[in-house]
């Protein structure tokens, strides 16, 4: 990330809370009205056969999971599609680095979203020891021509970074730590990236530099404020992508058949859920 970007990111990220916040009621009608667009996007997709790829890194409790889930509550997942890998198998650490990540490239009619992506190499994996410094670097070589090659297939490649403010990662972690429907959230990797801090904005601002180019930029957003975030980054997502609305073709609910007059209802005992409502 330049100083310049960086800059106007932090100042953005440290507003006050209480003018930060977005307020409840707004929220929920954007986010309402969104998620119309969405559907709208989706159906796009479905008849023109476009393949959309869109990646998600950032720091660690800067909201990635929160933006996923509010752009994929309301379609089919078969055609919003998240990929989140787990670490490499034995096999995976001897394949080509991106082998494991191509083969979850949307095919025609499919929007892959990345929850981390190929990014793992020069951010997590770099600063947790994972790969050498020399392979982080090479990956940082061949990476934009790699994307290069996707978007001249004819694939729309959309890169996001969720910023968040040194402060406001600590109190989402504190917070994760004293709430059990959260604790699951909270990894030893988290508690790493939060002692690290410096060294993953150290990667982080390399590998944004080495990987912003024409054809694939990156689009940083500032967090601190996650209603903000999701409705911003959401709203970008579909200013970026040229869809156009659908006309839906709705099906004729004709007559339902009778009841054959020789049907029987079937007497076999069946388990059913007891009632505790």
């Amino acid at each position: 990330m330049s100083k310049k970007n960086r800059d106007r990111a932090a100042a953005t990220i440290s507003e006050p809370a209480e003018e930060a916040k977005s307020g409840g009621k707004k929220y929920a009608k954007e986010l309402a009205r969104l998620h119309v667009e969405l559907a709208h996007l989706q159906a796009w997709v479905k008849k023109s056969g476009a393949r959309i790829a869109i990646i998600f890194e950032g720091r660690d409790a800067a909201g990635k999971g929160g933006v996923i889930k509010r752009l994929t509550e309301r379609v089919s997942p078969r055609v919003f599609r998240v990929v989140a890998l787990p670490a490499p198998t034995d096999r995976e650490k001897t394949q080509i680095y991106m082998q494991r990540y191509i083969q979850h490239l949307p095919a025609g009619g499919e929007i892959v979203i990345f929850d981390r992506s190929w990014y793992n190499r020069p951010g997590v994996e770099r600063v947790m020891g994972f790969c050498s410094d020399k392979q982080a670097r090479r990956f940082l070589e061949q990476a934009p021509t790699f994307e290069t090659a996707l978007v001249e297939s004819g694939i729309t490649l959309l890169k996001y970074f969720l910023d968040v403010s040194e402060e406001e990662q600590e109190r989402r972690f504190r917070q994760r730590a004293d709430d059990p429907l959260r604790q699951w959230k909270l990894s030893p990797m988290d508690v790493e990236s939060y002692n690290r801090w410096w060294d993953y904005t150290r990667a982080y601002d390399e590998m944004i530099r080495a990987t912003d180019t024409r054809h694939a930029p990156w689009w940083i957003v500032p967090s601190n404020d996650k209603k903000r975030a999701r409705i911003n980054c959401i709203s970008h997502i579909l200013s970026s992508i040229p869809y156009e609305r659908v006309e839906f073709e709705k099906p004729n609910f004709s007559k339902r058949q009778k009841r054959p007059d020789n049907f029987v209802d079937d007497a076999t005992p069946r388990n059913l859920v007891p009632d505790v409502f």
